[in-house]
């Protein structure tokens, strides 16, 4: 069993992690929370909940695994490339200064960052990018995602990921050509634009649209995720993956092969 210590055991991710870890070969040894709240299912396991992560270290972890915020990354970060654990961290809402903390502590330790851990995104990426490619520039690019109310980042990490694979698969700088909402008399749409567009209500768990617009023809790629399940699965499999690899920054390409 590769035992875990887990960064925000009271969100909504790690309910499910909790609720799958067993069936995935994974023990929570420890978690950490705001509050020093304990969830019910934590509470039900006999699973502590501290709010400092050394101390939750202390009762022995292989992996951390980080659902949190993007104060709780850095923190988590820290800590483990101070005490040699490995991080596994599907937080989103990272700045540039978040990315660059993960690759600071990745050479030290292993660290997978992922904003989507499903196994089904990451073949969305790979359809996205041999797309983009394949039709060119004849195609105008758009990403609509989805995601529940409650949700605090947009436009989600998910769609920055897949935003991300469309530049650079044309040869595009998403800092440049990226346009995050429209409002007011905008202009035609400059030609190597890619938009990105967010909604928000109800308990939608994620779902993520990528068009590509061409004159009298369209094509769209969606993935919809209907529980978090296959988010949580992925971070387990990822958080056994990484252990014993070498300091670097790991994704969830390099866990499935």
């Amino acid at each position: 069993m590769t035992r875990a210590v887990l960064v925000g055991i009271g969100g909504r991710m790690g309910e499910e992690i909790l609720r799958l870890a067993p069936e995935m070969q994974v023990q929570v040894v420890a978690g950490t929370g705001t509050g020093r709240r304990v969830p019910e299912s934590a509470a039900r396991l006999g699973i502590p909940v501290e709010t400092d992560l050394g101390r939750a270290l202390d009762r022995g972890a292989d992996v951390v695994i980080d659902f949190s915020s993007p104060e709780g990354c850095a923190v988590a970060a820290r800590i483990c490339a101070e005490r040699g654990v490995p991080l596994v961290s599907g937080t989103t809402g990272l700045d540039e200064a978040g990315f660059a903390l993960l690759r600071e502590t990745a050479q030290r330790v292993p660290v997978l960052h992922a904003p989507n851990m499903s196994v089904g995104i990451q073949l969305l990426l790979r359809l996205v990018e041999e797309t983009a490619r394949a039709l060119g520039e004849g195609f105008d690019v758009e990403i609509l995602e989805a995601h529940h109310r409650h949700k605090k980042d947009a436009p989600s990490g998910t769609a920055l990921r897949l935003a991300e694979t469309v530049a650079a698969a044309l040869g595009r700088d998403l800092r440049e050509d990226g346009r995050f909402g429209r409002e007011g008399l905008v202009g035609p749409r400059p030609a190597r634009e890619i938009g990105v567009l967010a909604l928000r209500g109800g308990d939608v768990v994620g779902e993520h649209t990528v068009y590509f617009f061409g004159e009298g023809e369209r094509l769209e790629l969606t993935h919809r995720a209907s529980s978090r399940s296959a988010f949580a699965r992925g971070a387990l499999r990822a958080a056994r993956w990484i252990v014993g690899r070498p300091p670097g920054l790991y994704g969830m390409r390099d866990v499935l092969g």
